[in-house]
């Protein structure tokens, strides 16, 4: 469930990032609410990726589709 939350957390970051960058503005979240603490940033964008990667190899256990069992 953690992977998850960080999955959501970081897609709807970088979806905010992205419309950002077309709106001409800085829209990256994680930055403005952690921004005074680089490394604290860091970790939780570490966490993100981590979790990408742990879901990435771990998810054809839990999916339907990949399973065949829809």
């Amino acid at each position: 469930m953690l992977t998850f939350i960080l999955l959501v957390i970081g897609g709807l970051n970088w979806g905010l990032i992205g419309i950002g960058g077309f709106a001409g503005s800085d829209w990256n979240v994680l930055h403005a609410i952690f921004g005074s603490w680089p490394t604290l940033e860091w970790i939780i964008y570490v966490l993100v990726g981590l979790s990408a990667l742990l879901f990435a190899t771990t998810h054809s256990k839990d999916c339907r589709i990949c399973t065949g069992m829809m």
